[in-house]
C-alpha cells in the first residue's frame, strides 16, 4: 500500500508536466513570425496535432509540449509559452468566448507544395520562394513539362512564379539584348514546338488550361504579380491573338480587343488588353498602373478586411497577420482593379483611400480554390530587373510575408476533396 501511494503521488505531481501544452504567440510580441509557419509545417508533418487559433493573439499556434517541437522553437529563436492543462483551458475557453470572433482550427496534414518556375536563372526574385526557403517548408519545381503531362494530380498547393501567361516574356522587350531573355526566349520557344505548338502563347495557354483544370479538381491556387492577372487574360483570349507581332511573329486576329471569353477566367472580367508591345501593362485590370514616381511608399498601405473565423475562416485564416495595414509595394500588377472582379470573388484586402484598389483576393473554383496576391516583394517596395533579393533575415516579422504564408498552410485545415 506505501508503494502504492508513492506511485499516485508521484503520478500526480508529473502530470502537470505531462500535460503541458506550447502556445506560439503571433502578435507583435513574437520576433520571428515567418519561421514559426516552419515549426508548425514540420509538426504537422510528424504526426503532431496542430491547433491554430484563428484570430487570437494574432493567428497563435498550439503544439503539444514535445522535445522534437520544442526544441525547434528553440533553435529558431521563435518566441513560445509553455501550459499547464489549466492553462490550455483558459487559452482555448477565451477563443471560444461567445463574444469571441475567433475559434480553434485543427491542422491535420500537409500540403505537397510545387512551384511553377523556369529551371533558368532570372535576373529577380519570387517572394514564395524566398518565404518557403526563409521558414524551411519543402517544395518542388515544376514547369511546362510537368504540368502537361499531368504531374500536378500529385500536389496540393501550386504557386505560380512571375510567370507571364499571355507568351509576351513580361513585355520586357526593353531587355532583347540580354542574355537572359534571349535565353528565355529560345528555351520557350524550343517547349512550344517539343510540344507541337505553333507559338510560345499558345504553349503558355495549355499550362493556363491545365492549371485550371486542377483547381476545379480540388488544387489550391496561389499567385503574385503577373502569374495573377496574366493568368486570366490568356484564358479569356483563347480564341484570340491579343499577342504583338514583336513577341510572337503573328498578327493580332480581329477580335483581340472585343472576343475575349470571360467564362474562362478564374477571378476577372471585362478587361481590356494593352496591345502596345513596350507598354508593360498587359491590361486594365491593373489598377496601380501610374508611374512608380506617382506613388508615395510613405503613405501606401493597404488595409485587410476583417473576418469571424467562425462564420468565415477561410477569410480569416488566410488575413491572419499582427498588423490590421500592410505597407504596399509594387509589381507588374500593382493592385487589382474592382471593376474588373467577378461577383463571386472575396477581397481579402484593399487600399482605404484608393477604393478602385485591390490588393489580396480569394475565390472558389469547382472543388478547388485560387488566391490572387498583386505586386512583387512585400519587403521591397519598388524592385528592379536586377536587384538583389530581399534578406528575410532582417524581415522576420513581415506582416507582408505573413500573407503568403497563411496561403502555406491553408490546405492543412481542410480535408482533400475525394476524386471521383
Amino acid at each position: 500500500m506505501r508503494r502504492l501511494f508513492a506511485l499516485v503521488v508521484l503520478l500526480a505531481t508529473a502530470w502537470p508536466a505531462l500535460a503541458q501544452d506550447l502556445l506560439v504567440p503571433m502578435d507583435d510580441r513574437q520576433g520571428q513570425h515567418l519561421k514559426a509557419y516552419g515549426v508548425a509545417y514540420r509538426a504537422i508533418a510528424a504526426g503532431n496535432e496542430v491547433e491554430w487559433l484563428v484570430n487570437y493573439r494574432g493567428g497563435a499556434f498550439l503544439f503539444p509540449a514535445n522535445d522534437g517541437i520544442e526544441g525547434d522553437l528553440r533553435a529558431k529563436g521563435i518566441l513560445y509559452e509553455r501550459l499547464s492543462g489549466a492553462d490550455v483551458a483558459q487559452v482555448l475557453g477565451d477563443v471560444a468566448a461567445p463574444e469571441a470572433t475567433s475559434t480553434a482550427i485543427r491542422l491535420e496534414r500537409v500540403p505537397k507544395i510545387a512551384v511553377y518556375a523556369p529551371l533558368q536563372s532570372l535576373p529577380w526574385d519570387d517572394a514564395v520562394l524566398m518565404a518557403l526557403d526563409f521558414a524551411e517548408i519543402p517544395y518542388t519545381k515544376i514547369y511546362d513539362d510537368e504540368v502537361l503531362r499531368g504531374d500536378l494530380r500529385t500536389y496540393d498547393w501550386l504557386h505560380l512564379h512571375h510567370e507571364d501567361f499571355t507568351g509576351q516574356y513580361s513585355k520586357f522587350i526593353q531587355y532583347q539584348g540580354e542574355p537572359w531573355y534571349r535565353e528565355q526566349k529560345a528555351t520557350a520557344e524550343q517547349s512550344a514546338a517539343a510540344h507541337g505548338f505553333d507559338r510560345v502563347p499558345d504553349l503558355k495557354l495549355a499550362v493556363a488550361e491545365a492549371i485550371r483544370g486542377w483547381v476545379e479538381g480540388g488544387g489550391f491556387l496561389f499567385a503574385m504579380c503577373s502569374g495573377t492577372d496574366t493568368f486570366d487574360i490568356a484564358l479569356a483570349a483563347h480564341t484570340e491573338d491579343i499577342v504583338a507581332p514583336a513577341y510572337d511573329g503573328t498578327p493580332f486576329s480581329p477580335g483581340a480587343l472585343t472576343g475575349l471569353d470571360f467564362s474562362r477566367t478564374l477571378a476577372f472580367q471585362n478587361f481590356t488588353p494593352v496591345l502596345n508591345p513596350r507598354d508593360s501593362e498587359h491590361s486594365d485590370i491593373d489598377a496601380g498602373a501610374p508611374p512608380p514616381a506617382m506613388r508615395n511608399p510613405a503613405v501606401d498601405f493597404f488595409t485587410l478586411y476583417q473576418f469571424n473565423a467562425r462564420q468565415d475562416p477561410v477569410g480569416a485564416m488566410l488575413t491572419q497577420d499582427h498588423v490590421a495595414s500592410v505597407k504596399g509595394f509594387l509589381g507588374q500588377a500593382t493592385a487589382f482593379r474592382r471593376d474588373k472582379l467577378k461577383p463571386t470573388v472575396v477581397v481579402l484586402a484593399a487600399n482605404p483611400t484608393r477604393t478602385d484598389e485591390v490588393k489580396y483576393l480569394h475565390g472558389q473554383l469547382g472543388q478547388g480554390t485560387f488566391t490572387f496576391y498583386a505586386g512583387h516583394d512585400p519587403e521591397d517596395y519598388q524592385h528592379f530587373v536586377g536587384d538583389p533579393p530581399t534578406d528575410l533575415a532582417q524581415a522576420p516579422t513581415s506582416p507582408g510575408y505573413r500573407l503568403i504564408l497563411n496561403n502555406v498552410l491553408f490546405p492543412a485545415a481542410r480535408k482533400k476533396p475525394q476524386k471521383t
